[in-house]
């Protein structure tokens, strides 16, 4: 008389030739009782059918591959080192060669080539004479480069960043390794390397798809694994906040707080300036100079390790805590053309930041929406709605002219920020999403499901905004 509900499927073997079938045709057809009389369904039967049904669909947690990467210090030996200083220096020139190929390409010819005819000559060149060292490197470490800059002119072309430049090895050096990978405890094969000790300070998740190989300008190693893992989609968070991003505090929140600006980088100005008068001092192409150089090096590796620290930290206490988290579309690039503020805005790492939180979000069940760059935050009176004319970037208070509330800038903005966050989740949802959702929401309510109340007013409060 009852049926046996699955995660997707259901054995059904006498209401269908085929012995399984999908759990919702099953549910479907046995809601009509004058289907199938013979097995004598009641109305209470129904119910309960449907109430599982609904159950299942809406309350059991559906799963989702995402893209994680693990990131490891390498231990190479003197040997290794060499290897892979002989890998990146392939996989530079590479890069140089197919960057001067596509300019002169395009300069003779007015139009670009593409990777595929890259790959071709790439191929043709190591068979050259005088270029038969370019078959110590790795083929696939090499074509990974040639995939780099057809993706860098894409980028380009998309206005996300600056023209491809030629690669230097001062700069920091990088390859790819797309296909056998071999792990054994604290060892990772590289091919054409050997097994290298690194130190596995956590464990690898899912199915590892590419590795890339790094050394920073001060001298270290890390290796950095591209894993695909299967997750549960994590559930409706409830809980809801603005944020409005600043220099003086770093963010200023709906809720009434702020999160002040550590200002890493200026306080290791002292200290840096220190540095470069020291490098400065030194004689091109000496030891002390290399010496200098990596001190140098070291400081700003020291800045960028605390910023992103602080950007990680931050961002995920926000997910973990929030369900709906509303900022601004801020122009980051646009924003940094100011010559007064640019070092302060680059410094602060606005847009790492939301990077962070868009795919933090995901992971976690938080949505992270974004403001309109335009929508006039600040000079917006949260309690009433005016909108002042003007207001200078030096106020940090100011008081409405119709109710007479003082409001301060930053906080004010937040509260702004989540308010037409709350109105701009409803409009992105109008065509059926949200419904569905909160549907999903009170069928828990009615099979007792103790978390549908949140969900429940979770989504009166957005709808409600």
């Amino acid at each position: 008389m009852f049926f046996l509900v699955a995660t997707t499927l259901c054995v059904a073997s006498d209401y269908s030739n085929d012995s399984v079938m999908n759990s919702t045709f099953i549910l479907i057809l046995a809601g009509n009782e004058e289907v199938y009389p013979s097995r004598g369904l009641t109305v209470s039967d129904i119910t309960l059918i449907e109430q599982m049904f609904w159950y299942t669909l809406f309350a059991y947690p559906s799963r989702m591959i995402v893209f994680k990467a693990f990131r490891y210090r390498l231990y190479p030996t003197a040997e290794q080192e060499q290897a892979l200083s002989l890998q990146f220096g392939h996989a530079r020139f590479i890069w140089n060669w197919a960057l001067a190929l596509r300019k002169a390409v395009y300069k003779e010819t007015g139009k670009g080539i593409g990777y595929y005819e890259l790959q071709r000559r790439a191929t043709a060149l190591k068979y050259r004479p005088g270029m038969e060292w370019l078959k110590d490197a790795h083929s696939q470490v090499l074509q990974a480069k040639l995939q780099d800059l057809e993706c860098a002119y894409k980028n380009f072309f998309e206005r996300r960043t600056g023209f491809p430049r030629f690669k230097s090895k001062r700069d920091g050096q990088s390859i790819r390794y797309p296909q056998r990978l071999k792990f054994n405890k604290n060892l990772i094969y590289l091919s054409k390397v050997g097994w290298v000790k690194n130190s596995f300070h956590r464990p690898l998740e899912g199915r590892a798809k590419n590795v890339t190989v790094s050394k920073t300008k001060t001298g270290k190693y890390f290796v950095s694994v591209l894993c695909e893992v299967e997750v549960v989609e994590p559930p409706i968070r409830g809980g809801e906040i603005g944020i409005d991003l600043g220099l003086k505090s770093f963010l200023a929140t709906s809720g009434g707080w702020k999160r002040d600006n550590p200002r890493h980088l200026q306080q290791a100005e002292k200290k840096l300036k220190r540095l470069h008068r020291q490098l400065s001092r030194r004689v091109k192409g000496s030891a002390g100079r290399e010496k200098a150089r990596v001190l140098l090096a070291r400081q700003h590796e020291k800045v960028a390790n605390q910023r992103k620290d602080f950007l990680q930290k931050v961002s995920t206490e926000l997910v973990s805590r929030y369900g709906l988290i509303g900022m601004e579309d801020l122009n980051v690039h646009g924003l940094i053309k100011n010559r007064r503020l640019a070092k302060a805005i680059a410094a602060t790492g606005w847009g790492e930041f939301r990077r962070m939180l868009e795919y933090k979000g995901k992971w976690y069940g938080s949505y992270v929406h974004k403001v309109d760059r335009f929508f006039p935050s600040s000079k917006t009176c949260s309690h009433c709605g005016y909108i002042l004319d003007e207001l200078p970037l030096s106020v940090r208070t100011w008081q409405c002219p119709i109710c007479e509330t003082v409001h301060d800038r930053d906080i004010n903005s937040a509260i702004n920020i989540l308010n037409e966050t709350r109105a701009g989740v409803v409009r992105s949802h109008a065509g059926g999403e949200s419904v569905r959702w909160r549907q999903g929401a009170t069928v828990l309510a009615e099979t007792g499901n103790p978390s549908a109340s949140r969900h429940l007013q979770f989504g009166a409060d957005v709808s409600g905004g």
